[in-house]
């Protein structure tokens, strides 16, 4: 399975409710993930499958990149990624699955302690970033590129050292 990693865009400081949950995309955000969602459909690294946060920046991230990369399948809103809970068994289980280029899309530093579950790698996932990486059962994760969302250039190799 090729596993995208991507965090939520850019939002607003604070929601009007006051709820962390409720912060939204800033403009500038929405652009930044429209040019990610673009960069990985005009390299053929969309995503199949899109498996997101319930929080409403995660939530809108992943609709434009649903949208931007005509994804026919319906986004999945999945507890497993919320802040502070645990994606690996998610991970896991759309693995066990057989499924194929799936994205989730959540938030620090949760995102980081997955890529570093996996392939062993401490990633800083920034805001908009996708992490590749290939898993399969018989082999250890490996990690396949990093999309800097800023330069929106892709990083294929990483020094561990």
């Amino acid at each position: 399975m090729k596993l995208y990693v991507m965090r939520h865009g850019p939002a607003e400081d604070f929601a009007p409710s006051g709820r962390d949950d409720d912060r939204v995309l800033s403009v500038s955000g929405r652009e930044r993930v429209r040019q990610v969602a673009r960069a990985l459909a005009t390299h053929g690294e969309a995503p199949k499958v899109i498996l997101t946060s319930p929080l409403v920046r995660a939530v809108q991230t992943a609709e434009i990149v649903h949208a931007e990369c005509q994804i026919g399948a319906p986004l999945e809103t999945r507890r497993e990624l919320a802040m502070g809970a645990r994606a690996l068994d998610l991970v896991r289980e759309v693995s066990a699955a057989r499924r194929k280029r799936v994205m989730v899309v959540g938030h620090q530093p949760d995102l980081s302690g997955l890529i570093a579950e996996l392939t062993g790698l401490h990633i800083n996932v920034e805001k908009a970033m996708v992490v590749s990486i290939t898993v399969k059962s018989e082999v250890s994760p490996r990690l396949r590129f990093v999309l800097d969302p800023k330069a929106l250039q892709f990083i294929r190799t990483l020094r561990t050292q």
